[in-house]
């Protein structure tokens, strides 16, 4: 099935590369790793770097399968702004929403991606970052200066985003934390200088107090860098909390889930709130991505399924997410029309419902 003309809501991603990039500076940026890449080896004998070397090739006016030499000359001869104008263009996403609250000065804004691209682009905000940004607050202030600064951040967010699974894990108590409990780890996180926000106590109180704010909440789970534990990220672990938020009437995303989407699937078959994606995952699976696709349409309701591309750094990653994802989906969906299981006509709605559909209705998009 051709989907190459379906239009999509990239409804998690950061912004692309200000800068040009060295090769190792590449290398690091097409892994997760947070370590540096061995002498030894290149992240281009990976499936990132094989899919890259596939299907952006082209795009820079180079044969398909392009030395990795060959790829990063032309791609620095061409210069930064135009790389990033190619592949954001050529992914067709017609909307980004642009996590902003990590290494934000490198990467471009949401103005910025929407003047590359052409498109439309809006916010998700940080939860943890917005407490970060807080100084001189009394640890009895800390919860409502938190909810004044939030408020004042998201007057045009479109969405949330915690990074809880990174700073502690998926297994926190789901509770609400009380005042006092607030106050009290409040004036141990600001008596020891503040900086990165990883006590469980404040944690809790930063998510519930997204919550609060009504907007569409993320949620990192599954597959990302050394900095988390990936046997306390699965999202089964956030059961509870689930259904502690379900009365607030708060979309629920669970972003990546990879390898464990068959558990995100179930849910969000299981809970009316809850949605996800398997943004991260497709890039760095590359030719397998039809076998991850296929796996997360097991279970959930095709309404509760988003596409993202949490493509961070280079524009590559921006048009590759989209690249992987048309065809994987396409592959998907074909086959069961010619099989006779769905009719075309259904195959079509479906792939609208997940490029775009289901996060114009999440995110009141129009």
């Amino acid at each position: 099935m051709d989907l190459a003309a379906l239009p999509l809501v990239d409804h998690h991603v950061h912004g692309a590369r200000r800068d040009d990039l060295t090769r190792a500076e590449f290398e690091d940026a097409i892994t997760e790793s947070d370590r540096p890449v061995p002498a030894w080896m290149s992240t281009f004998d990976s499936p990132l770097g094989f899919a890259i070397r596939r299907w952006c090739a082209p795009l820079l006016g180079l044969p398909p399968h392009a030395d990795p030499d060959d790829y990063l000359a032309r791609r620095h001869e061409l210069g930064a702004a135009e790389v990033t104008r190619r592949f954001l263009t050529a992914s067709g996403v017609k909307h980004f929403l642009v996590e902003t609250g990590f290494r934000a000065a490198e990467l471009l804004d949401p103005a910025g991606m929407a003047a590359a691209s052409g498109a439309v682009a809006g916010e998700v905000v940080r939860l943890e970052s917005v407490a970060e940004e807080l100084t001189g607050v009394a640890a009895a202030d800390f919860a409502i200066r938190y909810a004044e600064r939030l408020a004042e951040r998201t007057v045009a967010a479109v969405g949330l985003k915690t990074v809880v699974a990174y700073r502690y894990g998926l297994d926190f108590d789901p509770a609400r934390p009380s005042v006092a409990e607030v106050t009290e780890a409040a004036g141990r996180w600001l008596g020891a200088g503040g900086g990165r926000l990883a006590d469980p106590v404040l944690l809790r109180h930063v998510i519930w107090a997204g919550v609060d704010r009504g907007l569409p909440l993320q949620i990192h789970t599954g597959f990302g860098d050394p900095d988390l534990r990936l046997h306390r990220v699965d999202p089964l672990l956030l059961t509870g909390f689930l259904e502690l938020v379900e009365a607030h009437g708060v979309p629920v995303l669970l972003l990546h889930c990879y390898p464990f989407h068959r558990h995100a699937a179930y849910l969000a078959q299981a809970y009316p709130h809850v949605h996800f994606d398997v943004g991260l995952t497709l890039n760095y699976v590359g030719a397998a991505a039809t076998t991850v696709l296929a796996e997360a349409l097991e279970l959930a309701p095709f309404a509760k399924l988003l596409y993202s591309s949490d493509a961070f750094g280079p524009a590559e990653l921006h048009y590759l997410g989209a690249e992987l994802w048309r065809r994987a989906l396409g592959a998907v969906l074909g086959e069961r029309v010619d099989g006779g299981e769905w009719s075309a006509a259904d195959a079509r709605r479906v792939a609208e419902m997940i490029g775009y559909g289901n996060a114009r209705r999440v995110y009141d998009l129009g």
